[in-house]
């Protein structure tokens, strides 16, 4: 099993930047495939972000943040971080991260391991 605990979120105006962070503890951190979710009020979760076990330049984004977030994992320190910049009163939503072990994936439900989440909010 492995814990998370999400941190970084807070509230910042369009144009801003945020950078949140996840971390691990538990089994091996680099067993696990990581991803960031999000989800607004009255909606579903979606995919943001995921990253493979092992190498960062494995990674995939959800169309709506190509370009403007950045998924990053740092195996030595058990984290995973997400770098949102040019950010839009429609990211606002409670961000999660969450593991799972083989391949990343962009399925929320393929994923076993999840944080509590933290609040980004940001205002026009």
């Amino acid at each position: 099993q492995v814990l998370l605990v999400e941190s970084g979120g807070g509230l910042v105006q369009a144009g801003g930047s945020l950078r949140l962070s996840c971390a691990a503890s538990g089994r091996t951190f680099s067993r696990y495939a990581m991803g960031w979710f999000r989800q607004a009020p009255g909606k579903e979760r979606e995919f943001v972000a995921a990253i493979s076990r092992l190498w960062s330049g494995d990674s995939t984004y959800a169309d709506l943040v190509k370009g403007r977030f950045t998924i990053s994992r740092d195996n030595a320190k058990d984290a995973v971080y997400l770098q949102m910049n040019s950010l839009k009163p429609e990211d606002t939503a409670v961000y999660y991260c969450a593991a799972k072990e083989g391949a990343r994936s962009s399925l929320y439900r393929e994923y076993a391991y999840w944080g509590q989440g933290t609040q980004v909010t940001v205002s026009s």
